[in-house]
């Protein structure tokens, strides 16, 4: 479904000109203006995205949170009803996530925990933690052997791209109100279980590669905020 989000995008802004261009001719009138004509800068991306994106739950939220918000616009209620409206579908949203996430595990999932597992006692993992502040780590021809990542209010990057690799790692990441940046070598293999809500995890690689010697196993987590996975090279 993803291949057709351009194409309703397109059909969307098309739509939206035929209505000013009809307006502006005379040939209908149709007030975009509504009360609360805001909230489709969230009802609409939410449902294009409840429509191509794999991940549902964030898009039901942002949906139901934009819905909400007309309603109160139309006076229909409250602002201060539709807020704790709001929150009240957020705390659903996020119960349903993690009951999904723990019971309807797919074989990716299992694999990368099965590996946490075998490295929770790990003492030679890695830490960082950025709470209301941002922390930077970049490995030089150092040996990489698994990370703690921690963002709450704050950004951590992790720059990996000349560590080297003895063996498969993990990395555990958890944002909340935050961002994660973390960004691997070329010839490294990367496996991913997430677990976000109203939030996500963008993998920008370029070249994804399954011919190689070691795997990073990524479980990544969080609300509200993001992390990115890239290989590119700095610009000179």
């Amino acid at each position: 479904m993803k291949q057709f989000k351009p194409i309703i995008w397109g059909v969307a802004i098309i739509a939206l000109g035929i209505i000013f261009g009809g307006n502006a001719l005379g040939l209908f009138q149709l007030n975009v203006f509504f009360d609360g004509w805001w909230t489709l800068f969230i009802i609409i991306p939410s449902a294009i995205s409840l429509i191509t994106e794999k991940e549902k739950l964030s898009s039901l939220g942002f949906l139901a949170a934009g819905i909400i918000l007309l309603l109160a616009a139309q006076n229909v209620f409250d602002y201060d009803v539709a807020w704790k409206a709001i929150l009240a579908v957020a705390l659903i949203i996020i119960g349903l996530g993690i009951i999904i996430k723990g019971v309807f595990k797919n074989d990716n999932d299992k694999e990368v925990e099965r590996k946490i597992q075998d490295l929770k006692d790990d003492k030679t993992m890695d830490s960082q933690m950025a709470i209301f502040s941002g922390s930077d780590r970049t490995y030089n021809d150092e040996a990489f052997t698994g990370s703690n990542l921690v963002a709450v209010f704050g950004g951590v990057n992790l720059d990996l791209r000349n560590a080297t690799f003895t063996k498969d790692t993990v990395i555990k990441a958890f944002c909340l109100f935050g961002g994660i940046d973390i960004k691997v070598p070329k010839d490294i293999r990367v496996q991913l279980r997430s677990g976000f809500i109203f939030g996500g995890i963008s993998d920008d690689r370029k070249d994804k590669s399954e011919k190689t010697k070691h795997t990073i196993y990524i479980d990544a987590a969080g609300g509200f905020g993001g992390i990115s996975i890239d290989d590119k090279l700095d610009k000179k």
